[in-house]
């Protein structure tokens, strides 16, 4: 039986206005702090379909409660919410005030249910909701908690603005943040703690979002009251703006105000104004170097105003096909107490703008209906939906509530007849050489209704020719796989393959538009990447040519030693520059660069200017934010960020999107001018691309701005982003759709744990899709260092940027740039990890852009993780990947992948194995789950400053292919070992066709030296190993390097490499240790500074071949 609401007398005092309020979950926008923000047109939702969830109220303090009033939106229709009401002192313990029963909310009063409680001494007031008749989710606008207050000092003060504070817990952002005193800590009802802006940024601002247009009647701002905060006097101006897109306005003009311990640290600044947005802009502090809030109270009452909102949306037909077009039909009210000007409304086919409609004005109150074509669609499942007023124009009281979404999903179904779908391409050989013949195997598949009867012509078209395979007739729903009559001849760096269906136009199917897949085929060494690198010194220059030393040295501050080709230029002086010509077309620009420290640490920021043919285009934004750790130590963790004389990873790269292409032939410019205010700029190369437009979001996916983020706001989307993501892993959607913009991401996407096993979470996403509109255009971004951000991480290694990945996902199209400055060092500070996980079947990520991670990707957790999850990583496709600037490794096959494969990806300065398997020994079962075809093909890898290029820790039948390496600073090119504790080699292991260039170097102390390629035996043997095809050039060292260790290396098989200019060593060596032996078929050696082929005094290694050995 419902119960109405009770008519009985009312407390009087309201003390829940105001106050913090929580909730199991939240359906963004509608959060819980919607529930005591006195606008009863706000409110709050939880998550879709998951019942029981609860929300509270913080009073702050222990008050006598006797009543609770809840309330839901006035306009809204009739429900019934099942729920009980509980109270604690300490918010830990509960006890319950109102047993679980079934309230009636009723538009006939308001919409409003009284729930009378024994009189109670609480702090925490806790409503616990198990249904809800209107919605599949609990759904509150304002839970008032009311009764008798205890009696304590007033605050804020005595004279505060009258209304309520409507800015806790609101979106709050700041213009800087110094270290981790972040703009969040600015509202969230702790006097101690508090927003500080970056020391010297004025004029700086720290900006609160409402929610709703507000009759403001003035501020309280404070810093904390402790007695250790002195005197101190703030300049600011108070703005405000009506709409998020609107200017802002001066509310209250610039002026000093005294915080005084003594009267608590607090300002309170009356004024009258309206405003949605209020912004506090500081121009000095005499207590510190910004602006510093421990609250931003803002006072007033929400303004009358119109409120639109869509109460549905509807399809006509309502069950289509394919051939059929489809209008939409949007119900728009105006909800609010004032007449709407009119506007307009966008029809949105699973977030994306479909149509768009006229809305006529629209009085308080009133409803109307709205119409447009959204044209065909392809068979598959939509979610229809409607934005009013999306460009802003019209003032509303709740700007976050004009978006509906049709619960039910729109079923387009195919139109009866046959449909020819190409499923894949498949080269043979997979890895062609130049010159080499290549046929190639298209899957056709008829998704129709109704077979194809005929044969048709599938068509390949590469490289400028096309190439063509009959296909038999096909049954509804029958796939076949042909193979061209023909072969295309392999040409250096690739091409793209495209194939097409039934490419003469035969058959009439139900949809033309889904005949055609392409894919990209490599040829050679090394990524066929799409842009140009130019190495500043061989361009046009003034300044100073840095060359490194002939030894290489590192981690002394060896700026030439860290530089691709161990040179770069230094500008030092104002018109110093790098000049080169393109020969490329260009529209984005990657500089690989270093500029000083911060005096203290922590890095700075500085410009130089870009010119094209001598015309000044635009500044570019350097920075040292994540280069620069300091020691003399080789420890990974135990660097530091606290500057002292010896540093290393010394460079960074910045990157910017231009404002229109520039031709082959351009002549670029990079200037110091006299507003470039680095004391010195190293340049290394830079790299110049064109890069493709936004892709447009595939009809199957769904966008993230469905479930509330915004772009390019500066406020955290992480919810927004993990609702979508959940929402695909149930079924809810079919794919995630990451658009063009800045996202922010505050915390690792992953599936909450319901059992919560273990000290952290650690489960990661299953069966999902996300894509995005390009890595230059989908980017997602961290802001706070993860060991600042403690209660936003699964695990302290994982970090708070990323994905945590399971099974069966796919990513593609995004960039991931993390917040990580140091690995270990510093309070043992962990820069994150990109992608991390278990990773299982299926999954595949593709042209990912990653970089200022701890570690981009790391595949495997242990077994002892959790071991009814346990799923090691077989058939990992990575490809397209562009890994940047990490701490430690680039990415690392563990814990048992197997079947897995590293394709077409560059990497430049990591800060561990750029590339790795390792076969640990934390699995199931060691006897089985052993790291095994793992394949590492046609990747370039420039600049690790620390450990190899790849390696490969144990395991059997991984292949290191087609691969280009340049630049190590202290570790081989490439390294099979078995330090680390691996499980055995067994079987073979493959190191065919790479390059390798100015690879090894001394590390340890500078005392021991490895070769460009090294097998190091430490514990275990290495057996079975094939080096083939391969040319190593330039070498720190030796070319070739047998280690001393604990194991063998029998039967290694060494034919077809030609090593030149050993510069510090051999052309192959074996140290005095080395165990085991080496056969040699045309090896050509050269150049080498202690000979071509050397066994150290005492080596029991024995070389067979080749006519240089000595002794």
């Amino acid at each position: 039986m419902a119960i109405a609401a009770r008519s009985a007398s009312l407390a009087s005092t309201v003390l829940s206005a105001g106050k913090p309020a929580s909730a199991s979950s939240s359906n963004a926008p509608y959060t819980a702090n919607n529930l005591t923000d006195g606008n009863p047109g706000s409110y709050w939702e939880s998550a879709n379909g998951a019942f029981p969830q609860w929300a509270q109220v913080d009073l702050g303090s222990a008050a006598t409660v006797e009543d609770v009033v809840l309330r839901l939106p006035a306009d809204w229709g009739a429900r019934n919410e099942t729920l009980s009401v509980q109270a604690s002192t300490d918010g830990a313990s509960f006890t319950t005030l109102k047993a679980s029963a079934s309230y009636t909310f009723s538009p006939s009063t308001g919409n409003a249910v009284t729930i009378d409680v024994p009189d109670t001494s609480a702090r925490y007031v806790r409503v616990t909701l198990t249904a809800n008749t209107g919605w599949s989710a609990a759904q509150l606008s304002e839970l008032e908690v009311r009764g008798t207050a205890v009696t304590t000092p007033t605050d804020p003060p005595p004279n505060p603005p009258t209304g309520t504070n409507l800015a806790l817990g609101k979106p709050i952002v700041g213009s800087s943040t110094e270290w981790q005193y972040v703009a969040t800590n600015a509202n969230d009802g702790n006097a101690d703690s508090y927003w500080e802006g970056a020391g010297g940024q004025y004029p700086s601002h720290l900006t609160v979002s409402l929610g709703t247009v507000v009759d403001l009647t003035g501020v309280v701002i404070k810093v904390p009251p402790s007695s250790a905060w002195a005197t101190r006097t703030q300049s600011f101006e108070l703005q405000g703006r009506a709409q998020a897109n609107g200017s802002w306005t001066s509310l209250k003009a610039s002026a000093a105000y005294t915080f005084n311990p003594a009267t608590g640290n607090t300002v309170t600044v009356p004024f009258t104004g309206t405003a949605a947005d209020v912004r506090v802009v500081f121009t000095g502090n005499t207590g510190s170097g910004n602006g510093q809030v421990s609250e931003l109270q803002v006072y007033g009452t929400p303004a009358a105003n119109p409120d639109l909102t869509v109460t549905g949306v509807t399809a006509t037909p309502a069950s289509p096909i394919e051939s059929d077009t489809i209008t939409l039909t949007a119900t728009v009210k105006n909800a609010g107490t004032k007449p709407a000007a009119a506007t307009s409304v966008n029809l949105t086919v699973d977030g994306t703008v479909g149509a768009t409609a006229a809305v006529a004005s629209l009085a308080a109150g009133a409803t109307t209906t709205v119409s447009a074509s959204i044209g065909k669609k392809a068979a598959g499942s939509y979610t229809i939906g409607a934005v009013v007023d999306p460009a802003g124009a019209v003032v509303e009281q709740n700007e976050s509530n004009n978006a509906f979404s049709n619960p039910t999903r729109l079923t387009v179904s195919e139109a009866p007849g046959p449909d020819l779908q190409v499923l894949s391409i498949s080269p043979n050989p997979a890895n062609p050489a130049v010159g080499a013949p290549v046929r190639f195997s298209v899957a056709v598949k008829n998704r129709g209704t109704t077979a194809v009867g005929v044969a048709t012509v599938t068509r390949v078209a590469v490289g400028g020719g096309t190439l063509d395979a009959t296909t038999p007739a096909i049954a509804a729903g029958a796939t076949v796989t042909v193979t061209t009559s023909g072969s295309w001849t392999a040409t250096s760096g690739g091409a793209t393959v495209t194939a097409t269906a039934d490419a003469t136009g035969v058959v009439a199917e139900t949809n033309e538009n889904n005949n055609t897949a392409s894919q990209s085929i490599v040829v050679g060494r090394g990524a066929a990447v799409p842009w140009v690198s130019y190495e500043a010194e061989a361009g046009r220059y003034q300044g100073t040519l840095l060359e490194t030393d002939p030894l290489r040295t590192f981690g002394h501050t060896n700026f030439a030693t860290e530089s691709s080709g161990r040179k770069s230029v230094r500008l030092s002086s104002t018109g110093h520059y790098v000049e080169f010509t393109s020969t490329n077309a260009a529209n984005a620009i990657v500089v690989r660069n270093s500029i000083p420290d911060a005096p203290n640490g922590g890095g700075q920021e500085a410009t130089i200017s870009l010119y094209a043919n001598g015309t000044f285009v635009r500044k570019l934004t350097l920075s040292s934010r994540h280069s620069w750790l300091y020691g003399n130590t080789d420890g990974p963790e135990a660097l530091t960020n606290t500057p002292q004389a010896d540093a290393r990873r010394l460079f960074d790269e910045s990157h910017a999107l231009l404002a229109q292409s520039y031709p082959a032939g351009t002549t670029f410019r990079l200037q110091r001018d006299a507003t470039d205010t680095a004391s010195f700029y190293v340049i290394d190369l830079i790299d110049l691309e064109q890069v493709a437009p936004p892709a447009s979001k595939p009809a199957e996916c769904t966008s993230i701005t469905n479930y509330g983020a915004v772009p390019n706001d500066g406020i955290d989307d992480t919810d927004a982003l993990q609702r979508a993501v959940t929402d695909d892993q149930n079924g809810v959607i079919s794919c995630v759709w990451i658009p063009e913009g800045q996202w922010r991401q505050e915390k690792k996407i992953l599936t909450d744990d319901p059992f919560n096993r273990g000290m952290y979470n650690q489960v990661g996403i299953r069966n999902v899709t996300i894509r995005g509109a390009g890595m230059w255009h989908s980017q997602l971004y961290s802001t706070i260092e993860p060991q600042n951000q403690p209660a936003s991480i699964n695990h302290p290694h994982e970090g708070n940027f990323g994905f945590d990945i399971d099974d069966n996902v796919q990513i593609s199209d995004i960039a991931i740039f993390g917040s990580g400055r140091i690995r270990g060092g510093d309070g043992n500070a962990e820069g994150g990890v990109g992608l991390n996980g278990r990773f299982g079947k299926n999954t595949k990520i593709t042209n990912v852009w990653i970089e200022h991670a701890n570690v981009a990707v790391w595949v495997g957790r242990d077994y002892d993780n959790i071991q009814e999850l346990w799923g090691p990583a077989d058939g990992l496709q990575f490809s397209g990947m562009r890994i940047r600037d990490t701490y430690a490794d680039g990415i690392n096959f563990s814990n048992g992948t197997r079947n897995s494969q590293v394709f077409n990806s560059s990497f430049r300065t990591t800060g561990d194995d750029s590339l790795a398997v390792w076969a640990n020994p934390y699995v199931k079962d060691r006897a089985v789950d052993i790291a095994h075809d793992n394949h590492f093909i046609n990747n370039t890898v420039q600049l690790p400053w620390r450990a190899n290029g790849i390696a490969i820790y144990g395991g059997y039948g991984n292949t290191i292919q087609n691969n280009l390496i340049y630049d190590t600073m202290n570790y081989p090119g490439i390294m099979l070992a078995t330090d680390h504790d691996p499980l055995p080699f067994s079987g073979t292991t493959l190191i065919a066709n790479n390059g390798l260039y100015r690879t090894g170097g001394a590390f340890w102390n500078e005392d021991q030296e490895f070769g460009a390629i090294t097998l190091f035996p430490s514990t275990r043997e290495i057996v079975g190993v094939t080096i083939r095809d391969t040319d190593i050039d330039d070498s720190t060292y030796d070319g070739i390097q047998f280690k001393n260790g604990g194991g063998n290396m029998p039967n290694v098989v060494i034919s077809n490499v030609r090593i030149s200019n050993s510069r510090n060593g051999a052309g192959i060596l074996a140290m005095s240790g080395a165990l085991g032996s080496a056969t040699l078929t045309n090896v050509t050696i050269t150049g080498s500074a202690d000979g071509d082929i050397v066994k150290q005094p005492g080596s029991q290694f024995v070389i067979n071949g080749g006519s240089s050995a000595r002794p």
